[in-house]
This record gives C-alpha cells, structure tokens and sequence, in this order.
C-alpha cells in the first residue's frame, strides 16, 4: 500500500483510514461524551475545561458547530437543569462558530456565578441607609424573647454581617421558593423568624420570573396569623453597653422605602 502513496493527499487519506486513527477518534469522541463542567465555586476550572474541549472536538474530528453545541451542553448538565437548558437554548441557538460557541458559554457560566444557590453566604444590605444586617453571638435582646438579636448597625460588611441562605431546591426563583436565613456567627438561641421561610420578591420588577442573584434588591415577607409581615428597618435606635443598633422587625403595613431593604451580595 505504501508504495501507491505518492502525494499528500494519499498519505492523508491512508492515515485517516489506518485503524489506530480511528482508535484515536473514536476515543477522544467518548470522552467528549462523559465530559462535565465544574463550575470554580466547586473546585473546577473554566479556562482547562474550554482547553480540553477544544482538544477532544480536534483529536475527533468535530468541526461542525451543532455538533460541538451539542457534547457542550451534554458538558453542562447541572443540578439546576432547568437554569442551563433555558440559558443554553437563548444563547447558542444562532451561534455559527466555535469561538462564538465559547464565548457565549463564557457568558453562561459568567452569569451562573452570580447566582444564589442553596448554601449561599451572603451579606444584606439596607438599600436606604447602606448598613447591613447583622447578629452577635450571645447579644441578645434584653427583654421580651430575649433571642439573639438581629439588627442593623455598620456600613461595612463582617463576619457578623454574614448569612447562609438556605432553600428548598438547588437555585432560588422568583416565581416558587422559599428561603430561609442562618448568621454564619451563631444560630443558636436566633430569632424563630429567620429560622423559618421566607418569601422573596424583585423590589423593582413586579411578577420577575427569574432567578436570585447577587446584587438583586428584594423584598422579604414571612406568613404571620395568615398574613405577609415584611421585613422592616426602623429609625429607632437603642443602646445596648456601649453599643448603638438599629431596630429590625416585621410588619404589615404597605411597602415603604424602608422594606427595600436587602441587596444580596454574595461572599465566596
């Protein structure tokens, strides 16, 4: 056979027929096949992801653009499937080249970090005054329940400013979750309040159909006696030592500025 290869071409066609390339091919299509994308936020890496990708697509012999979108989004599969297929489908349905293909995952996974997944450490932030919400380990309110004390106090976010955001499911939508909160400092002794669910709505976009994020600013409402009590920030400070708080409390009058209350600001 050797000896009819006289050209390029020849050689080409000879290697590309020869059984080990095939081998080769074939392999490197398997592995495309049981490929998974592992976001940083649990120890992967994007950069080496998109790398051997680009690589398996190659040593396989994938140039066609539908067919890379495909293994991609094989690639992508999540716990919180719905999230990826809607934003694989809006994003990559005109796309026509490889580099447009990874550009647009980029942007994917770019918005999916912003996320608040279940698990989440957050700060809230007082949209109005710019203090966040905060809780001391052992600080507790001096007379009726006597809990641990949740207030607002400094404008600069600590570890007493931080909370965990606990859901139902893997993602928050606005549409069907609920969520509750636990300080990262102490949930000992805290108030039954945030120990139980919350409802959450888009301060500035009514009947929003998306996900939580960071840097959104909601509304939060707990049922009390059948009804919403919002999550509220008084004026009224009080003294504790030697330290000024801030009164949290829930109520159920109309919202007002004061209830727009929490910016989500993601910790990692």
């Amino acid at each position: 056979m050797l000896d009819r290869i006289d050209d390029i071409e020849k050689l080409y066609k000879a290697l590309k027929e020869n059984i080990s390339f095939i081998v080769f091919k074939n392999t490197n299509r398997r592995k495309l096949q049981s490929l998974k994308y592992i976001p940083e936020s649990n120890g992967g890496d994007t950069a080496e992801f998109i790398s051997n990708f680009r690589k398996l697509c190659f040593n396989a012999k994938i140039n066609d653009v539908k067919e890379q979108k495909k293994y991609l989004y094989g690639a992508c599969l999540t716990n919180y499937f719905d999230y990826v297929s809607n934003e694989f489908y809006k994003k990559m349905k005109n796309v026509n080249s490889t580099d447009e293909l990874i550009k647009k995952f980029e942007d994917i996974v770019l918005k999916e970090s912003n996320l608040i997944k279940n698990g989440s450490i957050v700060a809230l932030k007082h949209v109005t005054s710019g203090k966040y919400l905060g809780s001391i380990k052992n600080l507790c309110y001096t007379t009726g329940s006597f809990t641990q004390m949740i207030f607002v106090k400094s404008p600069d976010s600590d570890t007493n400013s931080l909370w965990r955001i606990n859901l139902d499911k893997e993602l928050a939508s606005y549409t069907d979750t609920k969520l509750s909160l636990h300080t990262e400092v102490s949930c000992d002794n805290i108030s039954h309040y945030f120990e139980s669910y919350w409802g959450f709505s888009h301060s500035k976009l009514e009947n929003h159909q998306g996900y939580l994020k960071s840097g959104d600013t909601i509304n939060l409402s707990i049922i009390k006696d059948n009804c919403d009590e919002f999550l509220y920030n008084h004026d009224v400070q009080f003294t504790i030592g030697n330290d000024t708080f801030q009164e949290v409390f829930c109520h159920k009058e109309r919202l007002e500025g004061n209830d727009e209350c929490i910016e989500l600001i993601k910790h990692t």
